[in-house]
């Protein structure tokens, strides 16, 4: 495990939430999280003595299984809502910090799952 600044991930995560269109942030279950009507994306940090430092987001159908098996050491299926098709991805796994384009990538994609089509088509 890389060392990486949790403060600085959060920040950059709250930068990239924000941007979307009507995207509020609340603390749901202690941590900061993002919602357009409902929660698409939240910060896990090291949730119940977990070593890691990740985002769980919403995903469209078949995304979870097919990035944790293409990538496991990356991607994984959160407790509580993995059931559901959410996806758990480590931000702390490559040294230096994540690809912060496929953060957006699995920000972005977990918007469109969630948001209603009138602000998904805001996207373009």
């Amino acid at each position: 495990m890389t060392t990486v600044d949790p403060d600085a991930l959060v920040e950059r995560l709250r930068a990239m939430c924000l941007a979307l269109p009507e995207v509020t942030e609340k603390v749901s279950h202690g941590s900061p999280s993002w919602f357009v009507r409902r929660m698409f994306v939240s910060w896990v940090g090291r949730h119940h003595g977990d070593p890691y430092l990740s985002l769980w987001a919403a995903a469209p159908e078949g995304a979870q299984a097919e990035m944790v098996a293409a990538e496991p050491a990356r991607f994984f299926v959160p407790p509580y809502v993995g059931h559901r098709g959410w996806l758990g991805m480590r931000l702390d796994a490559e040294p230096g910090g994540p690809d912060w384009d496929e953060v957006a990538e699995v920000v972005t994609d977990a918007y469109r799952h969630i948001a209603p089509r009138r602000l998904v088509a805001l996207l373009g």
